[in-house]
Parts: C-alpha cells; sequence; structure tokens
C-alpha cells in the first residue's frame, strides 16, 4: 500500500480555531490519516499522510475553511506510514516567530515568481536576505544573499533588528528581497519587516522548492543544495536528490566530507553534535539504529527511522 504525503499551509483569519479543530481531527482519524496540523488564529500548517483518497478528501475539508479556498501544497509518496497518530493542535503561531500580531495573511511583501527573481536578486539598490536556519543556509543560498546565522526563526526579529542599525539612516530604505524553503516562513517574515516600516519587501513565491524546479540549471543563481525536511535531506536543480545525507541524532545534513570524519557514527552522531550527547543518549541512538536497520533486513517498516516531510519554515 502506498501513502500520499501533504504539506500544506495558508495564511487566513480563523476567529474561532477551536471550532475548527474538533471536525478536522474527526476526519481524519476516521479515514486513518495521520499527521499534525497546527491551527492559530494566522491560519493553518502542517504534514498529513494517508491513502491517497483519504488526503483528497481531508484537503477538500480544508478548501472550504474560511479564506482556505487555495493552500500552498506539496505532495511526496511513501511506502510506509510516516506519522505514528493524528493531532490536530491550536497554537499562537502555525510558524513561530514571536514578533506580536502579525497579518501575513494581507500584509506579506509582493510575491516575485521564480522567471523575475534573478533580475530582482542582481539589482545594487536590492538587499537579499536567507530568512532561514544557519544549518540550512550552510549547504546551499543564492549568490550574493545575507545569511543572518540564527538557530530558529523566532531569532529572525532580534537580528533584523540589529541589521538595521547598519543601514544609512539618511538614505531611503532599501529593498529587501526574502527567500525560504517553500514559502511559509518569507509570508511571515517579509509581513514582519513591513510592520518595522520597510516599505518595499519582497519574497519568492513559492519558495527556493520552486525556483528550483522551473529555472534552468544554466540561468541559476542558486549555490550549492537546498534542505528539505523529509528523507531527501537535500535536493538539487529540478528537485533532484542531492548528495547530503542526515545525522539521525541531530537532525544537521551532513555532506561527504561529515561523513567521513571519525567523528561520524551512523545512526549515532555527527562532528556537530558529536560532543552534544552523553553516552547515555548515543546509546539510545545506537539502539534505535540498530532496530531501524533490523526492520529493513525484514522488509517491516520502522516509523521511528522515517523523517516525514514537512517544513518547519
Amino acid at each position: 500500500m502506498s501513502f500520499r504525503v501533504a504539506a500544506l499551509y495558508r495564511f487566513t483569519t480563523f476567529e474561532d480555531p477551536a471550532a475548527i479543530q474538533g471536525p478536522l481531527a474527526a476526519l481524519c482519524c476516521a479515514l486513518g490519516v495521520k499527521g499534525t496540523l497546527l491551527l492559530a488564529r494566522e491560519g493553518i500548517n502542517g504534514t498529513i499522510a494517508g491513502p491517497p483518497e483519504a488526503i483528497d478528501q481531508v484537503l477538500g475539508h480544508i478548501r472550504g475553511l474560511p479564506g482556505c479556498g487555495t493552500l500552498e501544497l506539496k505532495f511526496a509518496d511513501a511506502d510506509a506510514m510516516p506519522f505514528h497518530r493524528m493531532k490536530v493542535r491550536i497554537k499562537r503561531e502555525i510558524v513561530t516567530l514571536g514578533a506580536g500580531e502579525l497579518d501575513p495573511a494581507n500584509q506579506a511583501g509582493a510575491y516575485v515568481e521564480p522567471a523575475d527573481w534573478n533580475a530582482l536578486i542582481a539589482r545594487e539598490d536590492v538587499v537579499v536576505i536567507d530568512t532561514r536556519n544557519a544549518y540550512e543556509a550552510a549547504i546551499g543560498t543564492f549568490e550574493g544573499a545575507i545569511d543572518p546565522r540564527t538557530s530558529s526563526f523566532s531569532d529572525f526579529p532580534a537580528w533584523f533588528r540589529a541589521f538595521r542599525e547598519t543601514w544609512d539612516p539618511t538614505a531611503p530604505p532599501p529593498k529587501v528581497a526574502m527567500f525560504c524553503t517553500g514559502g511559509i516562513r518569507c509570508e511571515k517574515s517579509t509581513a514582519f519587516l513591513k510592520s518595522e516600516g520597510v516599505p518595499e519587501v519582497f519574497h519568492l513565491k513559492g519558495g527556493i522548492l520552486n525556483y528550483l524546479e522551473t529555472t534552468p540549471a544554466d540561468e541559476s543563481l542558486w549555490r550549492g543544495e537546498c534542505f528539505v525536511f523529509d528523507e531527501r535531506v537535500a535536493v538539487g536543480h529540478g528537485l533532484t536528490p542531492g548528495t547530503h545525507g542526515l545525522c539521525r541524532g541531530c537532525r544537521r545534513p551532513l555532506g561527504p566530507e561529515d561523513r567521513a570524519s571519525p567523528l561520524y557514527v551512523e545512526g549515532v552522531a555527527c562532528p556537530a553534535c558529536h560532543d552534544e550527547r552523553d553516552e547515555d543518549a548515543k546509546a539510545r541512538y545506537a539502539e534505535r539504529h540498530r532496530q531501524a536497520a533490523r526492520a529493513r533486513q525484514l522488509g517491516i517498516a520502522h516509523v521511528g527511522a522515517v523523517m516525514p516531510p514537512r517544513e518547519t519554515d
């Protein structure tokens, strides 16, 4: 049996997320759909998996919610169910920025299609900012982009306010173009910049993945690979699989040189996290890795070994 995995989000306004939670959870459970959906006053975000026809029914229900007629969607296929259970949770934000009340549904920056992105970011009066985390930007980013080197998205507001202090106060604010993996962080962060008084803010429609899927490699300004929150780990142009693996201890991407390090232990630790884990933790990871390997030998699913597609975007 094959499963369809759907990663989705939509910024809209839910006046009463609690009224949406129960019926949505009941439908998913009745259809055998599993995963996590986050609801907040600002919209919906999450990843679900199930039989294709069941996913279609759930997506139909979600599209019937206020403002959700159009969803940002990415699909993938899985041979085994990648989730243990179904969770529909109410949160303060569907992607945590921690910058107070924002309205990305109505105040996000201007969308820029991939076909127009190169011309925008090549302009001298445009500042290009990578809104992703440092470990993502380390394996690939756009030529000339600024890497804030943040550990989490919620670090971005403080970084931007400090960065803005370097601007010439006598000159007009620069135009700012931002990008992320699939779009959700950029919709939120561009709304934040506009709330901070930056008048001209742009973001890449559909994110890096849309750009890599539609832009020929010989015309591209992307350098490296794009980290993705699923078992592919990283992709290149045409969304072809990249060269990076995944550390099962810290979930950071690993290049060939990382896997060649004496500090890399498959399924346990990598050079970045080797000294962050005590021996008990490493023993647990080693046992998990052993069980996953045994499950593969037997041809059975080991759900704990699967990192389901998601954008913590």
